[in-house]
């Protein structure tokens, strides 16, 4: 197993740490790790595990607001479906100092000190403040008290978004390549509770959402399979409901020409404490589900499905 970094530093030459020294592979935006043994047409993703500060991130929210941002410990959920064959990107940076799931031009005016010197194209997430740069780190919780410069945005995309693209993207397009194939999974989780329809009361969540977009990145039966699995591992699982996919899926699902996508979002309660962030007594339960689910895939894949 080979667990390999993009070295990733802020304009200024300063490391994600912090620190100087640029020359080292512990500065890095993103890890891949390679699989154990025989690879498989299969890569695991989790854009939203990174929780390294930068050192240019100067929030005013604070850490534990910043904490509800955070698919914490999904990276060490999926540590083990590279013995299945499965290569694992994983981000070191959070999702609060730019969302690699987002378009690169998904960028809310509002954070911006100046317009943006390109096209924006706003998504949902965008226009409630939760695009590429997050205005709020929750419900009316303000994430900066100013407004950034399109030079400080460039810098952010440039170190850490466009490495974990590429790293994504390379190691997809390496497994279609060589199998004509591949089964692609981004990782997520969410909280245990959601806004209801129309703002209503909260509601409590699915233990596993599947998303697909729609039917539009992998085939229904696919998804309808990964349902299945979770399903008859006791845990309730439902379809596009109330996560349907964002961009990582959208950009790489394309099974016309046989490249599946599918979007995974846990229940927290179901592995953490979301009170504190620590893991609770189910973590070991949940990292065991998805090894077992990565050699179901690996199977199914040898079975030309």
């Amino acid at each position: 197993m080979d667990v390999r970094t993009h070295a990733a530093l802020l304009s200024d030459g300063r490391a994600l740490d912090g620190s100087n020294g640029a020359s080292s592979l512990e500065f890095c935006a993103v890890s891949v790790t390679t699989p154990k043994g025989r690879a498989a047409p299969v890569v695991f993703d989790s854009p939203h595990s990174g929780f390294e500060f930068p050192a240019d991130f100067r929030p005013v929210a604070t850490r534990a607001e910043i904490r509800t941002t955070w698919d914490a410990y999904v990276d060490e959920l999926c540590a083990d479906v590279t013995a299945a064959g499965a290569t694992l990107v994983t981000a070191r940076f959070p999702r609060a100092y730019v969302d690699p799931n987002r378009a690169e031009n998904d960028i809310d005016p509002e954070v911006l000190a100046t317009p943006w010197p390109q096209p924006v194209e706003l998504t949902e997430y965008g226009r409630r403040g939760m695009g590429l740069i997050r205005r709020f780190a929750g419900p009316a919780v303000p994430m900066y008290d100013r407004q950034l410069s399109v030079a400080e945005v460039q810098a952010r995309i440039a170190s850490c978004h466009v490495p974990y693209r590429r790293a994504l993207r390379d190691a997809i397009e390496a497994a279609w390549r060589q199998h004509g194939v591949v089964w692609h999974f981004n990782m997520h989780s969410m909280k245990s509770r959601g806004l209801g329809r129309s703002g209503g009361p909260d509601v409590v969540r699915p233990d596993v959402v599947v998303g697909d977009r729609n039917g539009t990145t992998a085939p229904r039966v696919l998804t309808e399979w990964v349902a299945a699995f979770f399903l008859q591992r006791g845990l309730r699982a439902t379809i596009n409901d109330p996560h349907r996919g964002a961009d990582i899926v959208r950009t790489h699902g394309d099974p016309a020409r046989q490249r599946y996508s599918v979007q995974i979002e846990i229940n927290r309660a179901l592995y953490l404490d979301e009170s504190t962030g620590g893991r609770n007594a189910g973590f070991g339960g949940i990292r065991r589900h998805l090894a077992q689910f990565a050699m179901a895939v690996r199977e199914l894949t040898r079975a030309g499905a």
